[in-house]
């Protein structure tokens, strides 16, 4: 099999990471590889898009508040939900204090559990709260937030989807990508966004960059000690640990770009 392209990295990333009608061509490793190295640029699209919606309804003069709910709804809204869903099962998982094999069970049924329900509603309700202080604050506040947030939330996903860590099921996403991406990569994409996050903040100053560049890395933290939680837990990755990454990274950067003036 070729080494895959960018173009099929690109496939991969927003065909498997959003529900925009990209459709995916090829699904061996090397095509996951370089979908999971592109996740945050999948990350920059549902930003920019939440950002955007949240900015429109701002310059209609609609409340920060209703801004900041459209900015969540849209990274729901662009992902079917599915990131929401994992949070939900993995949290019914890790609260069941069942076996490895019977949690990953709890986590493979339709219905929700009130570990999932409270997982749900917590981050929820923490998204929106820090999003209207900042789209309250300042409308270039809450956009920078919406995009950073969902391109911190992938970039958990390249980074849990690196060399070492296995997947907990031999079928579905986790089983797809588990693995794939090697550490160097992980890292230099990890600096990038960084980097790049940084640039985004420095509009608000040296400090603003400061606290972009440590959003990034303190959601990364939290996604970490999840993901090493889920594996020790219950023995991998699975599609819906993935969603968990990624909500707790949202919500994490989100936070952080709350603090302070």
């Amino acid at each position: 099999m070729p080494t895959s392209s960018p173009h099929d990295s690109l496939r991969f990333a927003f065909g498997t990471l959003t529900a925009l009608p990209v459709r995916v061509r090829r699904w061996d490793r090397e095509a996951a590889r370089g979908g999971m190295l592109s996740a945050p640029v999948a990350g920059l699209a549902v930003g920019g898009c939440a950002a955007g919606l949240g900015l429109l309804l701002l310059a209609l003069g609609a409340d920060p508040l209703l801004a900041a709910v459209a900015s969540v709804a849209v990274p729901a809204a662009l992902t079917r939900a599915l990131h929401l869903d994992g949070l939900a099962d993995t949290a019914d998982g890790l609260g069941s204090g069942r076996p490895a094999e019977d949690a990953l069970r709890i986590m493979k049924q339709s219905d929700i559990g009130p570990f999932g329900v409270v997982a749900l509603v917590l981050v929820l309700l923490a998204q929106v709260a820090v999003l209207a202080q900042l789209y309250g604050a300042s409308w270039s506040r809450g956009a920078l937030a919406a995009v950073v947030s969902a391109v911190a939330a992938r970039l958990a996903l390249t980074l849990a989807a690196r060399t070492g860590v296995p997947a907990a099921r031999p079928e579905g996403l986790g089983a797809a990508v588990a693995g794939v991406v090697p550490v160097p990569g992980a890292l230099a994409v990890t600096a990038a966004v960084t980097l790049g996050s940084a640039a985004g903040g420095s509009a608000f100053g040296p400090y603003g960059a400061l606290r972009a560049a440590a959003a990034v890395l303190l959601a990364l933290a939290a996604a970490e000690l999840l993901l090493r939680r889920c594996v020790g837990r219950f023995g991998g990755v699975t599609g819906d640990v993935f969603g968990a990454l990624a909500e707790t990274a949202a919500t994490a950067a989100l936070v952080v770009l709350s603090l302070g003036r």
